[in-house]
């Protein structure tokens, strides 16, 4: 059963590595998403094909962007359904 409400302790709860990079290049851009995290594969010819197997094998740059994910969600948490209401 999938929630389209995060877990309350852990903001990347049920969210894909490809859904973190797709969102952040969509709200910042690759050219502000390689300022933040110097990487190539957000630098030159981004895409998410090749972010996503840069991150997959490189723990130190996944966790950078699964972090800068969850502050954002922190910052901004979706607005919980009126009481009553079933998901």
């Amino acid at each position: 059963m999938s929630s389209a409400f995060p877990h309350p302790r852990d903001p990347l709860h049920g969210v894909t590595l490809e859904t973190i990079v797709t969102q952040l290049a969509q709200r910042h851009g690759w050219e502000e998403m390689g300022y933040r995290i110097p990487v190539r594969c957000f630098l030159n010819d981004p895409s998410v094909k090749s972010s996503l197997t840069f991150l997959r094998k490189t723990p130190w740059a996944r966790k950078r962007v699964e972090e800068w994910f969850a502050a954002e969600a922190a910052e901004h948490p979706p607005e919980l359904p009126p009481p009553g209401v079933e998901l």
